[in-house]
């Protein structure tokens, strides 16, 4: 009976110190330096398109971590941008696909209700891989596919950073 103890007790031990070993992550994120590329690349693809827009990046979290605003560019694009950075960092995905899944899906039809989402094209998830490591939202272009094209664009000239 001894025995067993001691062996359920060294047992229980090792659980909890495998338990809380997975208590800590490690996380991909995005860097300052990562965020402005993506912003300028963005803004500079748009207005190459003849569009005044915002781009927002956000971290994998969803706070800000860089912001440009073309010149020209409307007041409302700079927190059109923010939330659709937000909405696409949180859902881990683009806001394009979210708000035609929201709109082909009853079940889904309350997701612009959610606080600090908006279901408008131009959020545009950026990923390591699969992980999420942050967003550009992108507001101003006649289009939210538009600003969608732009945020795209901005991803593939920094994807050799992506690795």
């Amino acid at each position: 009976m001894r025995h067993s103890l001691k062996t359920t007790a060294f047992a229980l031990a090792f659980i909890a110190t495998a338990a809380s070993a997975e208590g800590v992550r490690t996380e991909r994120n995005m860097s300052l330096d990562l965020a402005n590329q993506i912003a300028a690349h963005t803004v500079a693809a748009c207005t190459a398109g003849g569009y005044n827009v915002t781009a927002t990046v956000v971290d994998r979290a969803g706070t800000v971590r860089a912001v440009q605003r073309a010149d020209n560019a409307g007041p409302h694009t700079l927190e059109a941008s923010r939330l659709k950075a937000y909405t696409s960092a949180s859902a881990k995905n683009t806001t394009l696909a979210i708000m035609e899944g929201s709109q082909k899906n009853p079940a889904a039809a309350n997701l612009g209700q959610i606080p600090g989402y908006l279901l408008l094209g131009g959020g545009v998830p950026v990923k390591v891989g699969n992980e999420v490591i942050g967003a550009v939202g992108v507001g101003g272009a006649p289009g939210g596919h538009l600003d969608e094209q732009c945020a795209m664009a901005a991803i593939a000239k920094v994807q050799d950073q992506l690795k």
